[in-house]
């Protein structure tokens, strides 16, 4: 059998493949369909939906809609907040048999390092000395159905090295930058939150997009514009993995448009050390499993270690 076990700073991880923040609720499905979900996970490491300071009901419907080779959504981070998920959702997810990544978003440089420091007071309280190994912290700077605040500090080098640099001065473990794509330059933003103290970057959140209603030819979602996903993306984030991987020193999360065991190979091909399904895993929530058995086939086929695809594409070999 190939080695997929991989490091991203200091979390283990069984294999490469993650869910993408907002895609996969372990929680909920465990309430609704079978606890046991949480006893065998489809992914190597939880991303929980992103966390901010104060509880959201999002944005007005409708929120979601189906597009040609994906998705259009404009959720808006509804969330029950920094309090209620500290007391409630935290010692749960604890629990689970894998390494989180928690994602917190808000609107300006205090509100990010407020949820840093939230966070880590719980989690000193709650979990053991070494909870630094099995927890990390995503910074969603990146968030384009959201008016002020994700979208507008993830686009300016400047002020996203002046969030990621509060938050590492209050968060310990990993720390990851969700970088948007809706950029001219993603590489320059990336290597702000890397210079700030981002120990990796996650590429790429969704394309802001527009759809109109057939009958009536107004915008069809009720925040207007919301952030495509899913297979038409890929190309576009394959690209960017690929830059920032050139740009960087930090790992890359690679994400966009993840569907099939190919789609994993590009990625990592491209610079991705870790590989995160979105909009695939609503239609099939065990699909980040069910890739990293194909992917380990793939790799004893090909005679390859998981190192050995890392960047391949850039080589001249």
């Amino acid at each position: 059998m190939v080695d997929l076990s991989t490091q991203l700073g200091p979390l283990r991880l069984a294999h490469p493949l993650v869910n993408g923040s907002g895609t996969l609720e372990l929680l909920d499905l465990a309430e609704a369909v079978d606890e046991r979900v949480v006893e065998d996970l489809p992914v190597a490491a939880y991303v929980p939906k992103t966390i901010t300071p104060e509880p959201r009901i999002g944005n007005p419907p409708p929120r979601i809609l189906e597009t040609p080779a994906g998705m259009i959504n404009a959720i808006g981070l509804p969330g029950e907040g920094l309090k209620t998920f500290v007391a409630e959702s935290l010692p749960r997810l604890l629990a689970l048999p894998c390494p989180l990544i928690l994602s917190v978003g808000g609107f300006s440089a205090s509100d990010y390092v407020i949820m840093a420091a939230g966070l880590r007071q719980a989690l000193d309280r709650a979990a053991d000395a070494e909870w630094t190994k099995r927890v990390g912290l995503e910074l969603n700077i990146s968030c384009p159905n959201v008016h002020s605040g994700c979208a507008s500090i993830g686009s300016d080098p400047e002020e996203t090295a002046r969030v990621v640099d509060a938050v590492r001065g209050t968060w310990p473990g990993l720390l990851v930058a969700k970088l948007t794509p809706n950029v001219t330059d993603i590489v320059a933003i990336g290597q702000a939150a890397e210079k700030a103290g981002a120990d990796a970057v996650a590429a790429v959140n969704t394309f802001k997009g527009l759809v109109l209603d057939r009958d009536s030819l107004k915008p069809y979602l009720g925040n207007i514009t919301g952030g495509l996903s899913g297979p038409a993306i890929k190309p576009l984030a394959l690209r960017m993995v690929y830059e920032l991987y050139e740009g960087l020193t930090v790992p890359i999360i690679g994400m966009g448009g993840v569907a099939t065991v190919e789609d994993v190979l590009e990625f990592i091909a491209c610079g991705a050390t870790v590989v995160a399904v979105g909009s695939a895993g609503f239609q099939d929530q065990n699909r980040p499993r069910c890739l990293a058995g194909e992917l380990g086939q793939r790799l004893h086929d090909r005679g390859l270690e998981l190192k050995g695809l890392l960047g391949c594409a850039h080589r001249q070999d």
